[in-house]
């Protein structure tokens, strides 16, 4: 990651960023440079004014100009859109930053006399999210931008702004990170492995992961039932932050199939080339967890991972197949693609049962259905609980991500009736993301009224880069789950 410090005098860096706000008067469409301490040299202060009218800038957010100082000190200005000031704008602003200056080595970024901790959070954030790459190739350019130093005349007031944001971004990257991996190597095992290697230097980190043995030996028979027709049997992962301080505890469930061919329910080729970001939701409850841990979050936090591989083979379930889950249900399926609510069903029926927490959580890429309904920027919230979902929702939109609540009616609930088992896991009736939601639902027991679902199939991707995202896997969930763990008490 790049190497973000804070200084209270220059250091001789050969680019300087100037925040440009854009302006708030609606009779006024002029720019505005933003007051900085400590200032730039009156002549530097000249330059930048007397650029914003000839460079038509307008400050919105992620708007950059660079200016050549021949001889100057610093040699380099370069003008940064600000927009409104708001974290939302600040996050952009740092992710453009990133991008503007890639052919640079270091660049001094004066903060605003004003600037919120919010705001440098949000600034951070937005550059160390902007500078991911994955590749497993040295092959191609590699940006030359190591660090960034923010210029403020009082840096102490925003260490634990720069340390959160640092570590946020880490937990985004790692989710990127196991997310982007080819489902070749990322195999339920590896997988387990790297949370492993990731929790070894966490304390009060406790980890647990089941093997195919002690899964049948437990009931998790929708684990085993998704994973049996891969080579690579199934696992269970289960990773717990346990503060002495906590005083609330919430499970955070993810959906890990490390690779989706939809089993004898095959996926056609287009649907199925990007299933290696099938695991997205647990990735991002692993991250989200060390990430509490890390931040020394006071509130017990749980990671449930059930992984396996979707995959063909003469011992792959069936359609038709009544499968047996932990918590003594049976459920009926007769499209093997609608595997990944099998594996949940699991884990939230262990977690209801067994864990008792205070808050239980989902999140996963569960129906193409969430895509259909909001787009490729939105995850879909479903929740019986209206403080809980507000608070997420609105952490959610805090931490620079997107969701919206869903409805879970009713009178769809006829269509999980089977004539086999206690339920159908796959009706072909009703909305897609809908009627996944109702199903897992039926699994969280007496948490019913404090479980909450997300569908975030399609914001876990992104086509090519906007602002903080990078084309690829996107971390989501892993900075509104942060903020929203922040907020418990």
């Amino acid at each position: 990651m790049l190497a973000i410090s804070l200084a209270a005098a220059p250091d001789g860096s050969d680019v300087l960023v100037l925040p440009v706000r854009a302006a708030t008067d609606p009779d006024d469409a002029a720019p505005a440079l933003v007051a900085t301490a400590p200032p730039p040299t009156d002549e530097v202060r000249a330059q930048a004014r007397a650029l914003l009218p000839v460079a038509r800038l307008t400050g919105r957010a992620g708007e950059t100009l660079t200016h050549l100082r021949p001889g100057g000190s610093p040699a380099r200005l370069l003008l940064l859109g600000v927009g409104d000031g708001g974290e939302r704008a600040w996050r952009t602003a740092g992710a453009a930053l990133a991008r503007a200056a890639v052919a640079e080595t270091h660049v001094t970024l004066a903060v605003p006399v004003d600037a919120s901790a919010g705001a440098v959070r949000a600034v951070v954030e937005g550059l160390l999210l902007a500078s991911y790459r994955f590749r497993l190739t040295e092959a191609g350019t590699t940006p030359a931008l190591t660090g960034v130093t923010l210029l403020t005349s009082t840096p102490q007031a925003y260490t634990g702004a720069v340390e959160t944001a640092r570590t946020t971004a880490a937990m985004t990257r790692l989710a990127r990170d196991l997310t982007n991996t080819p489902s070749a190597v990322k195999t339920p095992q590896w997988f387990a492995a790297q949370v492993a290697d990731a929790a070894a230097d966490h304390p009060d980190l406790h980890l647990r992961v089941r093997g195919p043995q002690e899964l049948a030996d437990e009931g998790f028979g929708g684990i085993l039932a998704v994973g049996a027709g891969s080579a690579n049997g199934p696992r269970l992962v289960e990773l717990d932050w346990r503060p002495a301080d906590a005083r609330q505890h919430v499970v955070l469930v993810g959906k890990g199939i490390t690779f989706d061919t939809g089993g004898i329910s095959i996926k056609p080729v287009p649907a199925m080339k990007l299933m290696r970001k099938d695991m997205a939701g647990a990735a991002a409850v692993v991250a989200a967890t060390l990430g509490a841990a890390a931040l020394r979050l006071p509130v017990r936090v749980t990671a449930l991972t059930p992984l396996a591989e979707n995959m063909v083979s003469g011992s792959a379930f069936r359609p038709g197949d009544v499968i047996r889950h932990y918590d003594g249900t049976t459920s009926e399926s007769t499209n093997s693609d609608a595997e990944g609510r099998l594996v949940l069903a699991d884990a939230l029926g262990y977690a209801a049962r067994e864990l008792r927490p205070d808050l239980l959580l989902d999140l996963a890429t569960l129906t193409g259905a969430n895509a259909v309904a909001l787009g490729k920027r939105t995850g879909a919230l479903y929740s019986d609980n209206d403080e809980l979902a507000a608070g997420v929702l609105a952490a959610v939109a805090d931490a620079g991500e997107a969701a919206w609540r869903m409805p879970l009616p009713a009178d769809y609930l006829e269509h999980l009736g089977s004539d086999l088992a206690d339920r159908h896991s796959s009706p072909d009736r009703g909305a897609g993301s809908v009627m996944a939601a109702l199903y897992l639902r039926e699994f969280t027991g007496e948490l019913r009224d404090r479980w909450l679902h997300i569908d975030m199939s399609a914001p876990s991707w992104a086509d090519g880069d906007d602002a903080e995202l990078t084309r690829g896997a996107t971390g989501w969930g892993v900075r509104g789950l942060l903020r929203w763990l922040a907020t418990l008490d």
